[in-house]
């Protein structure tokens, strides 16, 4: 068991004197109960309910009042109400929507426990049975595969993680963060799979696990497609979501199928809410707000980047390479930048946009934009010093401040650039072990 950037979010959460439920959100396996199980260690008493266990679910099943529903919950640990040290978990909340209608009075009538509930398919059984949480009775965190920080956490390369985590990133770190992010990227953050690669180092014996996480994707889609037709449409998408990672996509026979835009549609969506896939739509807009234009093809972001390389065959490449866009067309260096992004801030969704120009005979497209100190910065991912930044350029020519971003395989420098139409900008060169660092080096740069 290794540490997670949400345990202190849930600290904070704790000491808060209007404390709420809390909801925490995202995929199956991405360690949502490991962690609040490492939490639960600083209360005197923790009580653990898992409602897909039919005994537990049937303690909110029952026709009582809450208070005789509390009651049954500590009878059946065979424990006390202990006012302030008790941390009450309810795990796999989805099962039970008269449990998540509780959460009100959880928050009105029994303030002195601290609850946290979680569950594996609850995204997607929000959409399907139209269940929610009370408003404004519950908070949410939100999970996600571990970071590259987290990664180092858990690798216990503390040295590294100082580096990281100091702004503007020492050079002397630089080679051996770049070796241990491209291992990061080879395996992904799955906390299963780095648990055991870090145990074993042995790259051949995580072939099981990887399988298994993706059997037990596609074995949960008859709990929520919405009929047997979709669960065959569904499970294509989750098949073939890894090919098209990092890509822009068309719903309309999405993964060599004959399915109709409609009904992948649908599909692909479904799979946004279960937060196993993004549909990363782009914006036009030069200045905030970052409006997402949905009339225009989504580009594709997968839950991990080492499933996709697992699944595509991709793994060997990671042993002969020093720039991780030299693999897979460059779409995987995107790909890890945008599944470090979407980890940035755990108490809201993950966004992540990209920005087009898009005519007839020519389009412009910028990997990522991001909101900072109110401005849109444009963040490009190219390989080496020499990539082509014509799309980059475009954006500057538009915008109203000087200040762009590249992330590559190289080290932390400012350029004082001009674009081809005679606008002068300032373009930080990051290296991309930093993506997870992206807002605070934007930060930095506007100044």
């Amino acid at each position: 068991m290794f540490t997670r950037n949400v345990i202190p979010l849930l600290e904070k959460w704790r000491s808060k004197k209007e404390r709420k439920p809390l909801i925490i959100r995202g995929a199956r396996q991405v360690g949502k109960t490991t962690a609040v199980d490492i939490f639960s260690k600083i209360y005197d008493q923790y009580v653990k309910l898992d409602l897909e266990n039919i005994e537990d679910a049937t303690l909110f099943n029952k026709d009582l009042s809450f208070d005789e529903i509390l009651q049954s919950i500590f009878l059946s640990r065979n424990k006390s109400r202990i006012s302030g040290k008790t941390l009450l978990f309810i795990d796999e909340i989805q099962n039970s929507p008269r449990a998540i209608a509780m959460m009100r009075y959880f928050f009105e009538s029994a303030r002195d426990i601290h609850v946290i509930a979680a569950g594996s398919l609850l995204e997607a059984m929000i959409g399907r049975k139209q269940i929610s949480f009370p408003v404004g009775r519950v908070e949410y965190l939100f999970m996600y595969p571990l970071t590259f920080q987290e990664f180092l956490v858990a690798a216990q390369e503390e040295q590294l993680l100082e580096a990281y985590n100091t702004i503007p990133f020492h050079p002397f770190a630089y080679t051996q963060a770049l070796k241990c992010f491209h291992r990061y990227c080879l395996i992904g953050g799955m906390p299963e799979i780095v648990r055991h690669y870090l145990d074993s180092k042995d790259i051949v014996a995580l072939t099981g696990i990887y399988q298994g996480l993706m059997t037990s994707y596609r074995d949960d889609v008859s709990k929520y497609a919405r009929n047997s037709t979709m669960i065959g449409i569904i499970r294509h998408a989750i098949e073939s979501a890894p090919f098209e990672a990092g890509k822009r996509i068309k719903f309309q026979g999405f993964g060599n199928s004959q399915y109709r835009s409609r009904e992948m549609g649908e599909a692909l969506r479904t799979l946004e809410r279960t937060m196993l896939v993004y549909l990363v739509y782009p914006t036009t807009a030069v200045t905030l707000p970052i409006l997402a234009d949905r009339k225009k093809s989504p580009r594709l972001q997968f839950l991990d980047t080492g499933l996709i390389n697992y699944l595509a065959g991709l793994q060997d490449y990671y042993f002969h390479m020093e720039d991780l866009h030299s693999v897979y067309k460059g779409v995987l260096a995107e790909h890890i930048v945008g599944q470090e992004l979407l980890a940035h801030d755990a108490m809201k969704p993950g966004r992540l946009s990209f920005w087009v120009r898009e005519k007839r005979q020519s389009v412009a497209e910028v990997d990522f934009v991001i909101g900072c100190k109110g401005e849109i910065i444009p963040a490009e991912v190219k390989s080496g010093k020499s990539g082509s930044l014509r799309s980059l350029h475009q954006f500057v020519d538009r915008s109203n401040h000087p200040f762009a971003i590249r992330l590559y395989a190289g080290p932390l420098e400012k350029h004082e650039v001009v674009t081809p139409g005679g606008m002068p900008y300032t373009l930080l060169n990051l290296p991309y072990f930093l993506a997870g660092k992206l807002y605070e080096y934007a930060d930095w740069l506007v100044g």
